[in-house]
């Protein structure tokens, strides 16, 4: 689509083109209750050139979500999130080498001692890829923290749980407990054992970049969305 307009401003939450309200695919009013990130969204508009693309436009792309997807059934949604935690990335370890063995426990031992005080659960580990069932006790209390989230923070948290693979990461993340790039070098310790040992592969490189974008803006919305002022 062309860019038809000229002046994008900010009016009680929405954020309007030319003084018309823009509206998500499904023709809902793009309302965000955050000022600082609704000047956000807005400022992508703003950046928009002669033609828009709506894949650069993340945060507008997490907004249209938590209105249309997910503030009609954040019940489900939260649901559908929850379930990672019965496969977490963090509790799945290599067994050798035992450079990446240590890698994997120094960055995903301290996120899941969090877990455990701040949660009072326990986690089962598991050296290789089989699966193992976590203790329902943990599954239900961390179901309860997601489920606990409005649909703008669930909007958020949704890439960060499936980007890293992680529930744990994405709540320590959403609760404060570890900034963003610590987030995303725990995430993703293996792929960069492989990088050094093996060499980075272009193609693999650039998806992963790719990845941090999205890791990205989705840490930046739930930033934002917390925020009170711009």
């Amino acid at each position: 689509m062309k860019r038809f307009w000229r002046d994008v401003t900010v009016h009680d939450g929405e954020v309007r083109l030319d003084g018309k309200p823009v509206r998500t695919p499904g023709r809902l009013p793009l309302a965000i209750p955050a000022p600082a990130l609704a000047e956000a969204v807005a400022a992508e508009w703003r950046a928009v050139g002669e033609t828009l693309d709506p894949r650069t436009m993340r945060l507008t792309g997490l907004a249209n979500a938590a209105i249309e997807r997910i503030a009609p059934d954040p019940v489900t949604f939260a649901a559908g999130l929850a379930a990672y935690g019965e496969s977490d990335l963090l509790c799945y370890r290599a067994d050798a080498p035992p450079d990446l063995v240590s890698r994997q426990a120094a960055a995903w031992d301290p996120p899941l001692d969090w877990a455990r005080a701040r949660y009072d659960v326990h986690f089962t580990l598991v050296t290789g890829i089989l699966h193992r069932d976590q203790p329902p006790a943990t599954i239900a209390r961390l179901g309860e923290a997601v489920a606990a989230l409005d649909a703008w923070h669930l909007a958020g948290l949704s890439p960060v749980v499936t980007i890293t693979g992680s529930l744990v990461l994405a709540l320590a993340l959403i609760e404060g407990a570890m900034d963003a790039d610590a987030v995303w070098h725990a995430a993703d310790v293996d792929a960069e054992w492989q990088a050094e040992r093996w060499g980075e592969d272009m193609l693999a490189a650039q998806a992963t970049a790719a990845r941090r974008a999205e890791f990205d803006a989705a840490a930046a919305f739930l930033r934002l969305i917390s925020r009170r002022s711009p």
